[in-house]
């Protein structure tokens, strides 16, 4: 059998394949932060599709932690039920599903909303980007509480996994980076310092929420004095050691302007997941422009990761999981009724 449609695990996690659908922002929510009916058709397509392991869109853990105001979120029990709902119908076609867990920080844009941030710096002087407050310790530690709210609201929901979101200059990615976080606490200056927050609240859903927990990190921040990966593996060993059952490893977003040479090209971040799988014991999951079932079967073969997010070929192909198994001669898993199309 193939690499890709071979069976994997994350902790105690099954998955029925090695593809995973990353979370990608559909902003397709309103105000009230709900499940709509697109959420429920775009994610079962996906999960009646075959694939493995499906991560649910940045699903904001307060109001202002938003991205947009078309954003999901679980700041609230009023919440789980639609979620639940969902899961059980996902999980009815074999499907695990995980929902990433975020908050938007100085990158949040809803109108009435005040960003907060490690730092009062503006992401962009361009609208609709607006100078974020300088979060406060108490902000901190409540912001720290949501998020395990918002993981417990999961577990209730019955996902099968929590991805914190650390990466793509939000929030927790705000503070890792030496360029975004200027404090001069616990939570500011030296690279132990700024990687604190996000230990802490990885530490404390390993406690309280028994699911296995996947971190999201941007490796690189194109930007010369950035977060780089060497600081990304210093984090996921990090990570590892709290309890972190997976990394998911993408790079940028921090910045408005980077200003490293930077190269978007077909799985032009793998690179990065294979020297963080290289220090690592836990699976990494690889993502960035991998759109072939043999590009991901490569991935595997040479040990770049464990696991092969499909972004943007899940967007265009809910089958994808079918076409790679027509390609790959593992025609059995396809799903009879679509049989025919191969």
């Amino acid at each position: 059998m193939s690499l890709l449609l071979k069976e994997g695990q994350i902790e105690n996690l099954k998955l029925k394949n090695r593809i995973v659908m990353p979370p990608m922002c559909m902003y397709k929510s309103d105000n009230s932060g709900e499940l709509k009916t697109f959420h429920k058709g775009h994610y079962l397509a996906r999960a009646i599709g075959g694939v493995g392991f499906i991560i649910l869109e940045a699903t904001a853990v307060e109001p202002k932690g938003r991205i947009s105001a078309n954003d999901l979120g679980l700041w609230d029990d009023s919440f789980i039920e639609s979620h639940k709902k969902l899961n059980e119908q996902m999980h009815s076609f074999g499907a695990k599903v995980a929902i990433q867990l975020a908050h938007a920080g100085r990158k949040c844009n809803v109108e009435d909303e005040t960003p907060i941030a490690p730092s009062a710096i503006a992401f962009s002087e361009e609208k609709p980007f607006k100078m974020p407050n300088e979060a406060t310790i108490e902000d901190i530690k409540k912001i720290k509480e949501l998020f395990i709210k918002a993981a417990i609201r999961a577990k209730l929901a019955n996902y099968d996994a929590i991805e914190l979101h650390a990466a793509h200059g939000y929030f927790l990615c705000e503070f890792l980076s030496p360029l975004s976080n200027l404090r001069n606490d616990i939570y500011g200056g030296s690279l132990e310092n700024r990687c604190r927050l996000t230990l802490e609240i990885a530490k404390e859903l390993k406690q309280k929420v028994d699911l296995p927990l996947i971190v999201r990190i941007s490796a690189d921040e194109w930007m010369k004095e950035g977060w780089n990966i060497d600081d990304s593996i210093y984090l996921s060993k990090e990570l590892e050691k709290v309890g972190v059952d997976s990394i998911h490893v993408s790079s940028g977003g921090n910045q408005e302007k980077p200003n490293k040479p930077l190269e978007i090209r077909p799985m032009y971040q793998a690179d990065f997941a294979k020297d963080i799988k290289k220090e690592l014991n836990i699976p990494i999951i690889a993502v960035g422009l991998i759109t072939t079932a043999k590009q991901g079967e490569k991935l595997l073969e040479e040990k770049y990761c464990d696991f092969v997010a499909y972004g943007r070929e899940l967007l265009r192909s809910p089958n994808f999981t079918f076409i790679a198994a027509n390609e790959l001669n593992e025609k059995e898993i396809i799903d009879p009724s679509y049989i025919i199309a191969f």
